[in-house]
């Protein structure tokens, strides 16, 4: 079978790699659709992320879904020829923060794709995949492309669960990429009542405005188009910070009302806070990370309606295309969610 691994920035191959043995709780998936995330990006742009640096070559991709090939002696719900989305997220289940419900954090988790320990975790994206049935959940009934977004939705699921209650309550959303625009759609679907979006970009404003949002800003035009926003101690009741720009943070601070609510999702390295205004009128920051359980729960809004992210697949390669998909992917004038098609 081949795999897209990642040597160096910029040298990214199409390689050889064994079969695995499937054992007797794991199944062997068929990938179909393996979407291209921003940590993908950073592997290939730059060699990895802060100080976090490729130390080996490392198959990339976190974001997949395929068919069933193959189950295991002791697998049950699962049958060859399913669709399944694949979650990427591998916890113990048994360190202090698994017992305590808390998955996302474990202590020792092997997160396909992931250079920050070494050995690396090897990722996804490969046309076989062997993992634990557990990973696995059914996702007959949608496309292999909307499967292969249960990851990055699952992110945003997670954000939004961490928020509270947001029934008729006023969002902004910073960052319009694809966790951006999938903020609005899980914020809408959990009951906001107005969600205004900023970013640099027409193209990502376009798609956050497509899934949602009632007004999108252009703050790289219009710097100054949230200080309304500010007046009378602030107007937005949570802040989405999807960019990872201590900018975006600062503006939000100014603009939501006191005892609002930060989810920070954006990943950037270290970030400056505006800690005066944010003591002064009572601002609670949340950081928002992973996921888990939240898996399931996007297969099954997709599944059912709830949420459609048809919209923001917007690029499909073929493997065979592996560069230029990365390359498209990388392109915010042009791409919200590049996927490759492994068959």
């Amino acid at each position: 079978m081949r795999a897209i691994v990642i040597h160096d920035a910029k040298d990214l191959r199409l390689e050889p790699r064994e079969l695995e043995a499937v054992g007797l709780n794991e199944v062997r998936v068929s990938l179909a659709a393996g979407g291209i995330c921003g940590s993908d990006l950073h592997y290939y742009n730059h060699g990895g992320f802060g100080a976090i640096r490729l130390k080996q070559p490392m198959i990339l991709g976190h974001e997949v879904s395929g068919h069933v090939a193959e189950v295991g002696a002791e697998v049950e719900g699962l049958t060859v020829g399913d669709l399944v989305a694949v979650s990427p997220s591998r916890p113990c289940g048994s360190c202090r923060f698994c017992v305590e419900g808390l998955r996302n954090q474990c202590l020792n988790m092997r997160f396909y794709g992931s250079a920050m320990p070494f050995p690396h975790i090897q990722g996804a994206f490969r046309e076989q995949l062997v993992c634990h049935a557990s990973q696995c959940v059914q996702a007959n009934g949608i496309s292999v492309g909307e499967a292969a977004m249960a990851e990055p939705l699952s992110v945003c699921l997670h954000a939004t669960r961490r928020a509270g209650d947001l029934l008729g309550k006023r969002v902004l959303v910073t960052g319009c990429g694809p966790i951006g625009s999938l903020s609005v759609l899980a914020a809408r679907r959990a009951g906001a009542a107005e969600i205004v979006a900023t970013d640099l970009m027409p193209n990502a404003l376009s798609h956050a405005s497509a899934v949602g949002a009632d007004r999108v800003i252009n703050v790289g035009e219009a710097p100054d188009s949230l200080d309304a926003y500010g007046q009378n101690k602030g107007y937005f009741d949570f802040h989405y910070e999807c960019s990872g720009a201590p900018q975006a943070l600062a503006m939000g601070v100014a603009a939501l009302r006191p005892r609002g609510v930060i989810l920070q999702l954006g990943l950037s390295g270290d970030m400056s806070i505006p800690m005066m205004q944010l003591t002064a009128k009572e601002i609670d920051l949340r950081g928002s990370f992973r996921f888990h359980e939240e898996f399931e729960m996007a297969v099954d809004l997709m599944r059912n309606g709830g949420i459609n992210v048809k919209p923001l697949i917007t690029h499909t390669l073929p493997l065979d295309e592996v560069e230029r998909a990365f390359q498209i992917a990388g392109d915010r004038t042009q791409a919200m969610k590049a996927q490759i098609a492994f068959a």
